[in-house]
């Protein structure tokens, strides 16, 4: 499961049907966040985790596919063909920022500031900008 793209529609599913279920977290598992389903379980006993539940149901549905794929389809989607054949030009002044910013957020992620979920969605953040 961990190898095929998660599909946009059956995490919403699995979000939503945490709202009414009494545990909820299974879309974190779904997605490959284990360490956010295990919170989710641990507080089943709370109404937090169903509505975080509720509230990632609504954002998953609201994404375009290509920004669920972007934050939790990373390396599983095969790019397109057209992104392929299209030259890129990139600003070196550009790619040097975005460098340093990735080395600050890395030294924010060593010194425990900022949890890794957080550093790998920057980190794309960032790279983006590149592209």
């Amino acid at each position: 499961m961990l190898s095929k793209p998660k599909s946009r529609k059956i995490a919403a599913l699995i979000a939503f049907a945490g709202t009414v279920l009494p545990i909820s977290g299974f879309h974190k598992f779904y997605l490959g966040q284990p360490l956010w389903g295990m919170l989710y379980l641990l507080l089943c006993w709370t109404p937090i985790p169903r509505i975080a539940s509720a509230i990632e149901g609504v954002w998953y549905l609201s994404q375009k596919q290509e920004e669920f794929d972007r934050n939790f389809n990373s390396g599983l989607v095969p790019a397109t063909s057209t992104t392929l054949t299209q030259p890129v030009a990139v600003d070196p002044a550009q790619v040097g920022a975005v460098a340093d910013a990735l080395r600050q957020l890395d030294s924010l992620r060593q010194e425990g500031l900022v949890s890794e979920y957080e550093f790998e969605q920057k980190r794309r953040q960032l790279l983006d900008r590149i592209a």
